[in-house]
């Protein structure tokens, strides 16, 4: 099969859509793109341990990956690593998607996992945030706090909104914070945020959602 790079690629052609409807253990899950590097470092260097793990998908090539992920580790107080092989999710750890490979969740007994997977660019990336938020829907879903971030295009939006629909509580970086607001914008127009804040309301809300004081309304949001 020819595959043309610049043609958008559904989640579909690399992952299906399973959805998690039972209960488990919190895990967060961050996408970004364009201005996103400064944005999760910020947030990660602000951020306590004793935290659920953390998965981030942010848009970039796989040369500048494990510097990144070498960066983030060094100023924050969490464990950060580069998702290149299969690796246990453990609290008070960030796992970032390697450049150039999709990062996709699994399970075994109650315990998550992260892989790296080879594949076609989704939403016109890989890694694609798409891909990651389907695959903590598939693996997670409602026990999942999702937040999507500054960035061009709109990789993120199908699945943030299949997370949302699942229960998941979502959240989109506001246009104020934001560099490029083109990511949560979309989200937003499709109906799948919960709540839309400043990057500082941000590292609020883990701390928030991780003490279990973040709570969704399913009577207004369902």
């Amino acid at each position: 099969m020819v595959v043309n790079i610049h043609e958008k690629h559904h989640p579909d052609l690399l992952l299906k859509s399973n959805p998690y409807k039972g209960e488990g253990k919190k895990l967060i899950a961050i996408g970004a793109s364009t201005g996103g590097v400064d944005a999760i470092a910020k947030i990660l260097q602000s951020l306590p341990r004793d935290l659920p793990p953390i998965v981030i998908t942010q848009h970039i090539p796989g040369n500048f990956s494990t510097s990144f992920a070498q960066r983030l580790n060094k100023i924050s107080k969490l464990d950060v690593y580069e998702v290149k092989e299969r690796v246990a999710l453990c609290d008070s750890c960030a796992y970032l998607a390697a450049g150039g490979l999709h990062m996709i969740l699994g399970k075994h007994c109650n315990d998550y996992y992260a892989t790296a997977q080879e594949g076609i660019r989704i939403s016109r990336h890989c890694p694609s945030v798409d891909v990651m938020f389907r695959s903590v829907n598939n693996v997670v879903g409602k026990n999942a706090l999702a937040i999507i971030m500054t960035g061009m295009g709109d990789d993120g939006s199908i699945g943030i909104k299949e997370l949302y629909d699942n229960g998941a509580y979502t959240i989109a970086q506001d246009e104020e914070s934001c560099v490029v607001f083109g990511m949560p914008k979309q989200a937003i127009a499709k109906g799948a945020i919960c709540e839309v804040v400043g990057l500082d309301s941000i590292i609020q809300r883990i701390q928030s959602f991780a003490q279990g004081s973040l709570k969704r309304l399913q009577e207004s949001n369902d």
